[in-house]
């Protein structure tokens, strides 16, 4: 993902709400979410490429998202996918501490990455810069392909969006997808520094992006209490896709 917007036990119908954005070339293969025949429990998009998924959910209660950290200057073409570090704590059987514990002893070097990992009690974040794990208390945060809740400004009107709509309590796919998608562009005097070319970083400001090669492949909302779950995906028409919306409820 490129913007993660979501709750943690801010609502007393869900523990867990998100609305998040996967931003990625267009030419890249991808699956669609569906249930993994290999993993029956797993419902995840999939990147077709490398193998992995960038949000997922399983039965049991877990969930797992990723975006990435933007730091040209230092990227190797040569690291390992960053989407294993979401497939394989939710197809593994361990605690969401433990599996970043592991991670962290384990010095993989990926590229830079942010994790957001849980199940039906935690939540967990932990990224490659500064190598914090850290449980989260219940709150409205945001992520973007800086730290958790850094102020770039799509995330700090998707937070602020993200809380009128639970305040209102107007909870639902339909609602969390429309916050995602808006495509306003920041002011020059906001936009962040981070090594890419003035025009990029002016298109990479909006929530949903629209690029020649590159943007917006797909939103995903989840509503999830305990093992409970609606999921929902919307993918968009690039390079002769097809605009779909699905929706499993568990």
């Amino acid at each position: 993902m490129c913007l993660i917007l979501f709750a943690w036990k801010k609502h007393p119908s869900y523990d867990l709400i998100v609305t998040a954005n996967r931003d990625e070339f267009y030419n890249r293969p991808t699956q669609a979410a569906s249930l993994w025949p290999e993993q029956p429990t797993l419902l995840a998009g999939k990147d077709l490429t490398a193998g992995g998924t960038w949000m997922g959910v399983t039965k049991t209660g877990k969930f797992a998202a990723l975006t990435n950290y933007r730091d040209i200057a230092n990227i190797n073409d040569h690291a390992p996918s960053r989407g294993d570090l979401t497939k394989d704590y939710l197809i593994q059987n361990h605690k969401p501490k433990t599996y970043l514990e592991k991670l962290k002893s384990e010095q993989i070097p990926y590229n830079g990455f942010n994790l957001l990992i849980g199940d039906q009690n935690s939540l967990w974040y932990y990224n490659n810069i500064n190598y914090e794990i850290k449980p989260l208390e219940p709150g409205i945060y945001g992520l973007s392909n800086a730290l958790l809740d850094d102020p770039w400004p799509k995330v700090e009107a998707g937070k602020q969006k993200l809380g009128e709509l639970i305040q209102n309590d107007a909870l639902t796919a339909d609602s969390l997808l429309k916050i995602i998608q808006d495509k306003t562009i920041a002011l020059d005097i906001k936009l962040p520094n981070t090594g890419v070319p003035l025009e990029w970083e002016r298109a990479l400001s909006a929530m949903f992006i629209t690029m020649e090669n590159y943007g917006t492949r797909c939103s995903t909302t989840l509503l999830k209490k305990g093992t409970s779950t609606n999921f929902a995906e919307k993918t968009y028409p690039h390079l002769g896709q097809k605009e779909d919306q699905v929706e499993f409820i568990f």
